[in-house]
């Protein structure tokens, strides 16, 4: 179940929202909340709900030990405790996710076939694997208290607006407000409206420029050419952006309506004028992530030249691999510690100096280009499409437009795309401070609403790419 199907908007949501409103205590309140999700995660997982569950067994069992041995006299007990919960937590991702892949390649080195079946991934078992592990690691750090009823710990990951694609949520963020928090008119308001918007840019964008890429990679390179390569390398460009963002969107719209307070996991990320400056604003809650719990840990930047260049490559690697079981996102990652280091090392201190639309014209290139490498996992097709980019193959309008007549449609998506991914939505947030500029800014986000319903119900097209990851 996607935010983005009817079923979900008419009945899940609706069904949901008015129990929650309806039962007494916050104690109900939470009931609701964790049926809701455990069966909206049931809903694509019927089997493997039991396996999120484990795993929240697993982080509260570990996190009561963890708690209980906190004392000098019993630091490496308390240690070993923790290091075997990471490692079990961990196993189960690496079990689902990368198995086939270690087992693919190794047997291709060693010419053997290990007859190991394809293991099906669980849906957004890479944002609750990392949203789990980030309680008991700040548990361990003691950045945030034990949680004693599984329940609410149970809550805290399988709460279903962030559940199948983040933001990851970390525990310290929610840790008062899955039993303190307070559900204000002003917040449900601006839920419904920061869902309304995410629902529209996904469903009126998102995947209207999905289709133009589609159309374009699907077709014949010598057609289409070097200049509609670079569509729909931009297509896609914004597709991901405009889908995630808009599924960060609805999740945090959906968390303030329930009384809870998400991060931001997205600032506008292709206004950026270095590459540095994109990953600020691109999936902060993973980025952060990383850098918390993998990239300081190992040092960061507080060490010897070569070692922070070690560190760095180990981060973006793991960046990369997180994505997704297959090598075209482990050279993505590495494309982006290549270009972080260059940054780090003579081009940001350059880039500094001119002029902001400079940097801005560089990051927007070198992130359509890393978006390729992202895209297409296979390595043939990704030399395919690199090549017909860069070849200056020239391209045939009038065929291609015969070929798919629908392509012209996309260019009217992939138009509002590049407008509105520039933040002018900071334009009307003085207006939205008054009583008539609230009232307009709810009219606008139920025409949206009512627009992206529309689109719902008039195609099936509704892909998702976070779905595999």
């Amino acid at each position: 179940m996607v935010f983005s199907s009817l079923t979900f908007l008419f009945l899940f949501l609706a069904l949901t929202i008015t129990a929650y409103v309806f039962v007494p205590g916050r104690t109900w309140k939470n009931v609701v909340l964790l049926v809701a999700s455990l069966f909206f995660y049931a809903w694509g997982e019927p089997r493997l709900v039991v396996l999120m569950v484990l795993v929240a067994a697993v982080a509260y069992g570990g996190g009561l030990l963890i708690d209980r041995l906190d004392g000098a006299k019993k630091g490496g007990l308390r240690k070993l405790v923790y290091v075997l919960t990471i490692v079990l937590i961990a196993s189960n991702l690496l079990y689902f996710k990368y198995l086939n892949f270690f087992a693919d390649n190794v047997g291709a080195l060693l010419g053997k076939d290990f007859g190991i079946a394809r293991i099906a991934l669980p849906i957004g078992i890479s944002f609750y694997t990392f949203q789990i592990l980030s309680y008991v690691i700040d548990l361990y750090r003691r950045n945030v208290s034990v949680q004693k009823n599984f329940f609410n710990l149970l809550l805290y990951l399988c709460f279903f607006p962030q559940l199948i694609a983040g933001p990851i949520v970390r525990y310290q963020t929610i840790e008062d407000e899955i039993l303190n928090r307070k559900e204000t008119l002003d917040d449900m308001t601006y839920g419904a409206r920061r869902f309304c918007l995410g629902l529209a840019k996904k469903v009126l964008i998102a995947n209207g420029v999905a289709r133009l890429a589609e159309i374009i990679y699907a077709g014949d390179p010598n057609v289409y050419g070097s200049a509609l390569y670079w569509v729909a390398a931009l297509a896609y460009t914004l597709q991901i952006y405009f889908d995630f963002s808009g599924y960060s969107d609805m999740a945090i719209g959906l968390g303030r309506i329930f009384g809870f307070h998400f991060l931001e996991n997205f600032d506008h990320p292709y206004v950026a004028v270095s590459v540095t400056d994109f990953w600020r604003r691109w999936h902060i809650s993973l980025s952060t992530w990383f850098r918390d719990y993998i990239y300081i840990p190992l040092g960061g930047n507080r060490v010897s030249k070569g070692r922070w260049m070690f560190n760095l490559f180990v981060v973006w690697a793991l960046t990369g691999f997180w994505h997704g079981a297959e090598w075209n996102f482990i050279l993505w990652g590495l494309y982006y510690a290549a270009l972080l280091m260059l940054e780090k090392l003579w081009l940001g201190a350059k880039l500094e100096k001119l002029p902001k639309i400079v940097g801005w014209l560089y990051t927007f290139f070198v992130v359509n280009i890393g978006w390729v490498l992202f895209n297409r996992t296979d390595f043939a097709e990704l030399g395919l499409t690199l090549k017909t980019m860069f070849a200056f193959i020239p391209t045939s309008f009038a065929d291609a437009v015969a070929a798919d007549t629908t392509i012209l449609q996309g260019f009217v998506y992939l138009i509002a795309g590049l407008v509105f991914m520039f933040p002018l939505g900071k334009l009307f947030r003085k207006v939205d401070r008054t009583v008539a500029g609230t009232v307009l800014a709810n009219v606008f986000a139920f025409a949206l609403f009512a627009l992206s319903v529309v689109f719902c119900v008039s195609t099936k097209y509704n892909p998702f790419i976070y779905f595999r990851f």
